[in-house]
């Protein structure tokens, strides 16, 4: 039992809160590339992401395990990310600050997402077993390539940011 809930009943809430997250990173932050703060989506997006690796800590693991090691540095990393947006409130630096750490928080997400496409999904495990096989390799990769394009666009955005640009509240 896990926060009152079984086992089966506390990944699937770990899971929704993940999905949520995911689908509200790549909502701010394109449109954070384009030049606009959606503060209800970003909110939404850095609270699931942080809740995110919070029961990620809770699942009962035995030893260290990469899964650990990605949640503490998605967490150091968040921490940047929740300080330019709350702390600085984007402004000057901190908008670039928030463009690189917001798209890694993203990207760390999107990561073990495809993790554990393959690894839960029949379809994709027949294709790549042990983790290592090309379909694997290529799907991370197209994730890699998406999120350095989209922190690139967020950084030349951040960086041309002027005053006009409404802030988060």
């Amino acid at each position: 039992m896990l926060l009152g809930l079984s086992l089966e009943q506390f990944t699937t809430l770990h899971v929704a809160i993940s999905l949520v997250g995911i689908v509200a990173g790549l909502v701010a932050l394109i449109a954070f590339a384009r030049g606009s703060v959606l503060s209800g989506t970003t909110q939404v997006f850095l609270w699931t992401t942080l809740l995110t690796n919070i029961t990620g800590f809770l699942f009962p693991f035995k030893t260290f395990t990469p899964a650990i090691a990605v949640g503490i540095v998605s967490t150091v990393i968040l921490l940047f990310t929740f300080l330019a947006y709350y702390g600085s409130k984007l402004q000057g630096r901190a908008r670039t600050v928030y463009a690189i750490t917001a798209t890694l928080a993203l990207w760390f997400n999107l990561f073990v997402l495809v993790v554990q496409g393959f690894l839960k999904i029949p379809a994709l495990h027949a294709l790549a077993p042990q983790g290592n096989e090309p379909p694997f390799a290529a799907a991370q990769g197209a994730v890699l390539i998406a999120c350095v394009a989209l922190g690139f666009f967020s950084v030349r955005r951040a960086r041309r940011w002027g005053a006009a640009v409404s802030q988060p509240a």
